[in-house]
């Protein structure tokens, strides 16, 4: 019995091993899995930082690795994190799919790209996914229909194309956010099955059609919703009643859409909102007096609308809110004292309403108020003094007509404000002495009547000063500038007298000084030529006299001058923006020296020794005859010089130029003949036929390009493009690089080398960022073709209007960059060139783009290559078809006054198409719609909005207004009130100008 039992303990003892071994075995297995997968997907991967250093394959288990988490029970990898750590590549589904216990999978704010894996839906146990701020593209795979994940973000990326509808068959997530994308189409109706959810986040993207509000199986049955944005999308219709049941809800989120029709009454039924944003939409009528019930609220916006009525008293029952902007609507009546109910207000914005009577003095009661704009109404009366007695940042109240004294400032204020705007009010008395860190001051536009305080000199960190029209006597302080941060200096229309002080020159970051229409004397102090990043420089109707220092030909940036009407006299500066002057910018002078000027040139300089005849004495007796003499001599002497010299000048002309014809005709004739002999070939049977061959000329080398066989190249070339001067080829130079090849149209470009090769020089000469650099050229009498820079990225016309559905539209940042950039290149072509080079042309088809949106303009003075004769012909009756929507009046009249302006107007239908994303010319079954008299009677009827391309997502409405409000003026029908393009550039860089306010331009 006892050797049985002992047979079987030593059984089951071995029994025991074996089985232990085998699970030790198998546990050895599942580990090399996790190993295997992880370095799987480190092999797709770059990691310029080498943090996955310590993942080593000879490793039996990743758990020790960094940004590895394994279960503690099973030993299995649980968590992968890996955010931001710079990693690039592409993201291996093959690998993590051996991570069949991974739980939270997380690589956002990385560089991948390319398109999501559909393999990690294979991973069951995944719960969390967040892919979110990388650079991944394609569709969202359909794999991704799992009931374990709880939690997915692919937020910050270029996803393309509608929400799969089977995403959400099997749908348990809490959590989801797809916004910054491209995503498009409508919402999938199988998401009210995600009845977990409490998060949805799909905002910017490019939604469209009208959410299902109303279904009770709709977004509005999930109620369990905490977080619902929908916000910079497409999506339309009204809201209707019954959608504000969600009593979970506490953000939501539907600015930057399309909605229209009144505000539902039932808006305040969410009793723990805390966030509502139905900004920039359509919405009309009056606000819910439901409104009132939510307590919670915190934030709320409904700024640029259609609102009506009047500010109800309830609004100081939210006693919650800290932030309220209900800017730009019609709401009409005046400010409630209740207001000052909102103890917890911080932030507020009323501007561009219908708002009148006074400031409430009980709007001082908001304690925590930090930012109060109330700018573009009819608010009259005088400013609250307890309002200056709040720690405020920022104070707006310009565009009104509030009157009375500024009010005396805090020791609180004096520390805490930053920006104060009270201009084109009716204040008066004075300037507050103290303002220790206030960046942005303007008053201008009021009647101060007071004496330039010297005391401004002393605010160290005032960028921005603007005192035009405020009746200020007195001089210039001299110490203006010591602060050293002035960026914008502006003091036109007042009465300043004496002259303008040297330490004017301290102002080294002064890109704009104004201080025009004062009666300011004495010389321009050389001082300003060390104002290196001044752009416009206006100091015209004041009293400055003597010359223009030469030094300020050194003013490489700046961009705008007036000196018109002083007292100035002598030459213009050499070099910079001044031999380029307009001349309306130097009129009204004693005698500024300068071709465009009529009047007399008057040159600061010692007069020449003069002899008097008079002077000598003569014997008595010959006087008279030796005076007379003399006086005839004399006569004679200067008489028979200028008269000789003349006839001398003329008659050499006349020969010279008998001389030039028949040297020309000659010329013409042996050239002809010594490039027909010299490249005469027995090949010369081709496409193009027995050509008088010449040669490629590359302006940036010494020797020939190619020799003699232009049909050659051109059978080799690709054909990219092509238009009324000629086809596009792109062929390559034989180094590498590429160029573009334009076929020019023979029949109307001018027939005599001589006049080819110097028009086609002068363009080759305009170098400049935005523009194509002209390298080179080819003639024949029978062919003509330009070398210029190929540019591989396209133009603004394929960009623009014939954009993919998997390409993104353009920013507000691309936009104002092309605007700007092309601006800067047309004002090259106009300004650096004497005479201007202009385009004649300017479309989005003529602007090319690279990859960062910088533009490139291209075809620029073409028309300068064709003959007289033909200019009519070509221009109006061909180009100009092509050009529909472009040509201002006065070309489209038939009339051949082309000047820089026809550039202007061009230009400003380009801005337009920029921020409506619109075509110059569209049409209907049975209607034409011209873009710029679409968007003037827009912009009249106060519907500015309306114009802006949706497409583009968020925008500063700060930049795109004035740049819609600077298009109008580009387009007007009188060519002299059109500005000129450096004036358009120093418009558009004020625009841009990070500053907390825009200066007012217009």
């Amino acid at each position: 019995m006892s050797t049985t039992l002992l047979l079987f303990a030593l059984c089951f003892y071995l029994l025991t091993c074996f089985w232990v071994t085998m699970a030790m075995a198998t546990d050895s297995v599942q580990l090399n899995d996790d190993v295997l997968g992880l370095m799987v997907f480190k092999s797709d991967l770059q990691d310029p930082s080498s943090y996955l250093r310590s993942w080593i394959e000879d490793d039996e288990t990743p758990c020790s690795w960094q940004f590895v988490r394994c279960n503690p029970v099973t030993a299995r990898v649980s968590e992968l994190s890996l955010d931001g750590l710079g990693l690039s590549g592409k993201i291996s589904g093959r690998g993590l799919q051996k991570l069949q216990h991974l739980k939270v999978l997380s690589l956002s704010c990385n560089n991948f790209t390319g398109n999501i894996s559909p393999e990690l839906g294979f991973i069951h146990s995944l719960q969390t996914l967040n892919l979110s701020q990388n650079s991944l593209s394609g569709p969202i795979p359909t794999s991704f229909v799992s009931n374990s994940i709880r939690f997915l973000d692919l937020s910050g990326n270029s996803l393309s194309g509608p929400i799969p509808n089977d995403l959400f068959r099997n749908c348990s997530l809490n959590y989801l956010s797809l916004s910054r994308n491209s995503l498009q189409g409508s919402l999938p109706t199988n998401l009210p099955r995600c009845s977990s959810l409490n998060t949805l986040n799909l905002s910017d993207n490019h939604f469209s059609g009208s959410p299902d509000f109303a279904s009770a199986s709709g977004i509005w049955s999930m109620n369990r919703l905490r977080v619902l944005d929908l916000s910079n999308n497409q999506f339309s219709g009204a809201l209707p009643l019954g959608m504000f049941n969600l009593h979970n809800l506490k953000q939501l989120l539907l600015q930057g859409n399309r909605f229209f029709g009144p505000l539902p009454p039932d808006m305040g039924l969410c009793p723990h909102l805390t966030t509502l944003n139905l900004s920039h939409n359509l919405f009309s009528g009056e606000l819910p007096e439901s409104l009132q019930n939510l307590n919670s609220l915190t934030w709320f916006s409904l700024s640029n609308n259609m609102l009506t009525g009047e500010l109800p008293l309830w609004i100081g029952n939210l006693s919650s809110l800290q932030h309220l902007d209900l800017s730009s609507n019609s709401i009409s009546g005046s400010l409630p004292w209740t207001i000052g109910n909102l103890k917890s207000l911080n932030y507020l914005s009323l501007s561009s309403n219908n708002l009148t009577g006074n400031i409430p003095t009980s709007l001082a009661y908001c304690s925590e108020l930090s930012v109060v704009r109330l700018r573009d109404n009819g608010l009259n009366g005088s400013i609250p003094d307890a309002l200056f007695q709040l720690g405020l940042e920022e104070v707006d109240f310009s565009h009104n007509g509030l009157t009375g004294p500024m009010p005396p400032v805090s020791s609180r204020l004096i520390e805490s404000l930053q920006v104060l705007d009270l201009s084109r009010n009716n204040l008066e008395d004075h300037i507050p002495a103290e303002m220790a860190n206030i960046r942005f001051l303007n008053l201008s536009w009021n009647n101060l009547q007071i004496k330039f305080p010297p005391e401004i000199g002393f605010w160290r960190n005032l960028t921005v000063l603007d005192l035009q029209n405020t009746a200020l006597y007195g001089a210039i302080p001299t110490g203006i500038c010591d602060s050293g941060s002035l960026t914008i200096l502006q003091l036109d229309g007042n009465s300043l007298t004496g002259p303008i002080p040297d330490e004017i020159g301290n102002c080294s970051s002064l890109s704009l000084l104004s201080l025009s229409h004062n009666n300011l004397s004495g010389s321009i102090p050389k001082s300003i030529s060390n104002l290196s990043k001044l752009k416009i420089l206006k100091l015209e109707l004041n009293e400055l006299s003597g010359e223009i220092p030469v030094e300020f030909g050194r003013l490489g940036n700046l961009l705008a001058v007036n000196i018109s009407h002083n007292r100035l006299t002598g030459r213009l500066p050499v070099g910079g923006i001044f031999q380029s002057l307009d001349a309306s910018a130097m009129e009204g002078n004693l005698g500024i020296c300068s071709p465009l000027l009529k009047e007399p040139c008057k040159m600061n300089v010692p007069k020449p020794l003069v002899l008097d005849p008079f002077a000598y004495k003569v014997p008595s007796g010959r006087t008279n005859r030796t005076s007379s003499t003399f006086h005839h001599r004399t006569f004679l002497s200067v008489s028979a010089i200028i008269a000789i010299s003349a006839a001398i000048l003329i008659a050499s002309g006349v020969i010279v130029i008998s001389l030039l014809n028949v040297s020309v005709r000659r010329r013409l004739a042996f050239v002809d003949k010594a490039l027909e002999s010299m490249c005469s070939t027995s090949s010369s049977s081709s496409r193009f036929g027995n050509l008088q061959t010449g040669k490629f000329i590359l302006f940036d080398s010494s020797s020939d390009w190619i020799n003699c066989k232009p049909e050659s190249v051109l059978q080799k070339a690709a054909e990219i493009g092509g238009g009324v001067f000629g086809t596009v080829y792109k062929v390559s130079l034989g180094d590498g690089r590429m160029a573009a090849l334009k076929k020019l149209v023979t029949s109307d470009i001018i027939q005599y080398p001589e006049d080819f090769d110097r028009e086609v020089r002068v363009l080759g000469k305009a170098r400049h960022p935005n523009l194509i650099s002209l390298v080179g050229y080819y003639w024949t009498p029978q062919l003509q073709l330009l070398v210029s820079e190929y540019a591989p990225y396209g133009n603004l016309q394929t960009r623009l209007h014939q954009r993919q559905p998997s390409t993104a539209p353009l920013s507000w940042t691309s936009r104002f960059k092309i605007i700007l950039g092309t601006a800067k290149g047309l004002a090259h072509l106009h300004h650096s060139f004497r005479p201007p080079i202009v385009h004649y042309n300017i479309k989005p088809s003529n602007i090319l783009v690279d990859e960062n949106c910088n533009p490139k303009i291209s075809d620029y003075g073409l028309a300068r290559l064709l003959s007289l004769r033909r200019l009519e012909k070509h221009v109006i009756s061909n180009r100009f078809q092509g050009a529909a929507g472009y040509v201002a009046p006065e070309l489209a009249c038939q009339s051949l006054r082309v000047t820089e302006k026809c550039d202007v107007y061009g230009f400003g239908v380009l801005m337009m198409e920029l921020v409506s994303g619109r075509r110059a010319v569209e049409y209907g079954d049975d209607n034409v719609m011209i873009l710029s008299e679409q968007v003037r009677v827009m912009v009249e009827q106060g519907n500015v909005l309306d114009c802006v391309d949706r497409n583009m997502g968020d925008y500063p409405e700060d930049h795109v207004l004035p740049v819609l409000k600077l298009a109008l003026v580009c387009t007007s029908h009188i060519p002299s009130s059109r500005p000129s393009m450096a004036e358009i550039v120093q418009i558009l860089q004020v625009i841009r100008t990070p500053l907390p306010h825009t200066v007012e331009l217009f």
